[in-house]
């Protein structure tokens, strides 16, 4: 029989402590309480727990930093904020920093629950994965993304974090660095992955193209115009579009696509009617977003937008022990695709 999950509830209020109790141990749950930061951190201390259900507005230690100081003691507990609409740019913040979701107050008991499903279902997902990399021993292999530094370990624990959510992503790094591999990781472990992954360059089109290739187009919407084309939201309906170099759009283009991550829906050209956008929307950009905004290049309200989960690539010469593994995997896949017996490179000939 499967163990059920140990959870901590951290709330300054009793009547919130007291029903989520109620709530959980009619499922079966092990549930403990803690009235604030300090009792939450010092029953962490002592005991494990698998799920931390924390307020992020209590008196004393806040829940941001009382998620910091819990996670420094027991990494492996997923934390789950609650918080008032008012606060959720402060729950997303605490998602960047390693909380697993948050849950907006009033809420009901189906959906605390169905949190807590989908967190002890990225646990076991998480726990098969460590199991097979230690198989694998030196193939520290995300799908296609190889690396065994620290800073790619890094990146691989964010995915698994992050592609569960519907968080929208932005993805940073020099041309080269395997950014859209990133992003196709993030599609492949999320709800989404058996749905389209669709990949735009938004740099290698005139700015009157990308539209069209954005959004589609009516027939008649402009001259050449002579069937109706559905545009690359469409086509990603219910999975995950990649907005490959975001940072090369126009600012009208900006526009457009800042209102599709406001209000869910897309516009054909030559339409007055709105398409709903069930998409999830990741962008990758080797640009400095920061400097552009600054030149007046970018739209900050858009930056934010797409900032809500960032994953830094750092290019090969700052991660240097992945070049081994790299070589030997262009190697391998050279002598499969050529059906010769597969060769490794000299250890010595890679520390030249």
């Amino acid at each position: 029989m499967t163990k059920m999950p140990s959870i901590l509830v951290v709330d300054d209020e009793a009547a919130i402590r007291e029903s989520l109790k109620d709530w959980l141990m009619e499922d079966g749950y092990s549930v403990a309480l803690a009235i604030d930061g300090e009792n939450a951190i010092a029953m962490v201390e002592a005991s494990e727990y698998d799920v931390i259900l924390l307020d992020l507005k209590m008196p004393g230690i806040d829940g941001l930093e009382t998620m910091r100081r819990i996670k420094d003691i027991s990494p492996d507990s997923e934390v789950l904020m609650m918080t008032a609409y008012a606060s959720v740019d402060t729950a997303v913040q605490a998602m960047r920093e390693g909380a697993f979701d948050y849950l907006v107050k009033p809420f009901d008991p189906d959906e605390v629950e169905l949190q807590i499903k989908k967190i002890m279902a990225h646990r076991e997902m998480r726990l098969e994965n460590i199991m097979l990399r230690k198989r694998l021993e030196e193939q520290t292999q995300y799908d296609e993304i190889i690396g065994k530094s620290r800073a790619m370990q890094k990146i691989f624990d964010l995915i698994d974090r992050v592609a569960p959510s519907e968080s929208t992503v932005l993805i940073t790094g020099e041309s080269g660095t395997g950014k859209e591999l990133i992003a196709q990781a993030l599609h492949g472990n999320s709800s989404r992955c058996y749905m389209p992954f669709v990949a735009i360059n938004c740099g290698s089109l005139p700015d009157s193209l990308l539209e069209s290739e954005l959004f589609g187009y009516e027939k008649g919407a402009f001259t050449g115009a002579d069937h109706t084309k559905r545009g690359r939201f469409e086509m990603a309906q219910g999975g995950t579009i990649l907005l490959d170099e975001i940072g090369d759009i126009s600012l009208k283009t900006q526009v457009d696509l800042l209102r599709v991550l406001q209000q869910k829906e897309i516009t054909r050209l030559g339409s007055e009617s709105t398409i709903d956008a069930d998409v999830r929307i990741l962008a990758a950009t080797n640009r400095d977003l920061s400097a552009a905004i600054k030149n007046g290049d970018f739209r900050e309200d858009l930056f934010y937008r797409l900032n809500v989960i960032s994953i830094h690539v750092p290019p090969l010469r700052e991660r240097k022990e992945d070049i081994p593994l790299l070589a030997n995997a262009f190697v391998k896949r050279q002598c499969m695709e050529m059906n010769k017996e597969i060769v490794k490179i000299n250890p010595v000939a890679l520390r030249q």
